[in-house]
């Protein structure tokens, strides 16, 4: 039998069309949440004023002037700049989280000669205190967001960590098979061939000429 006979033709049209709906069928049902996620959240970041609410208190306490003071000998190649190595970092931040209940992951903590500067951050909220160093009395000021909020920053990845920049990369390469394999199905579906093709690609131009007309609608 030759091999690009009919036969075998027919066999790996079927294989392929039978592989494509498989996946289509099955990754769609186990990333359904994701693509779900994903779909309600681009709307809501599309109209951010429809949704955003913020709220901010501040605060101020105090710490002990010791640890703001350590006497640790300078470092090697000091650029006069950084201050760290005369300040308890550790003890400063898990002061800060017991006493405020502050969330989030520590952003920034810069010493300088006379105060430092600490930043916690999460998805929609940010605490920043300001401590002065000859005292230890510190401002600060904490900003949560609204749900919506929380949870556009987590289509965004904004300070989610390297988890859930693993789901988004995993959410992503499991959306575009999905539109691969629906693809692909499109050329096994019961309608005439042209008319499939023709829905396809102006479904693709459509999308293309949108693009292009707002890139140059912003220049």
């Amino acid at each position: 039998m030759e091999p690009n006979s009919p036969k075998k033709s027919g066999s790996l049209h079927r294989g392929i069309a039978k592989w494509s709906r498989w996946l289509h069928i099955y990754l769609s049902m186990i990333s359904l949440g994701a693509i779900l996620f994903f779909s309600v959240t681009g709307f809501t970041l599309n109209h951010p004023d429809w949704f955003f609410r913020e709220h901010t208190k501040q605060l101020t306490g105090k710490l002990p002037e010791d640890w703001l003071n350590l006497k640790q000998p300078e470092p090697q190649d000091w650029d006069r700049n950084d201050y760290g190595h005369q300040v308890d970092k550790l003890a400063v931040v898990e002061h800060l989280r017991a006493e405020h209940r502050l969330s989030g992951r520590v952003g920034e903590f810069i010493a300088f000669e006379d105060q430092c500067e600490v930043t916690f951050q999460g998805p929609g909220y940010a605490a920043t205190a300001r401590i002065k160093r000859l005292d230890g009395s510190y401002e600060l000021d904490v900003t949560s967001n609204d749900l919506v909020s929380v949870l556009n920053d987590f289509h965004k990845g904004r300070h989610t960590g390297p988890l859930w920049s693993l789901v988004i990369d995993l959410s992503a390469i499991v959306s575009a098979i999905v539109s691969l394999s629906g693809l692909i199905l499109v050329f096994y579906l019961k309608i005439s061939r042209p008319l499939r093709l023709w829905i396809a690609l102006g479904g693709i131009a459509i999308l293309v000429l949108i693009m292009k007309f707002v890139s140059s609608a912003t220049l």
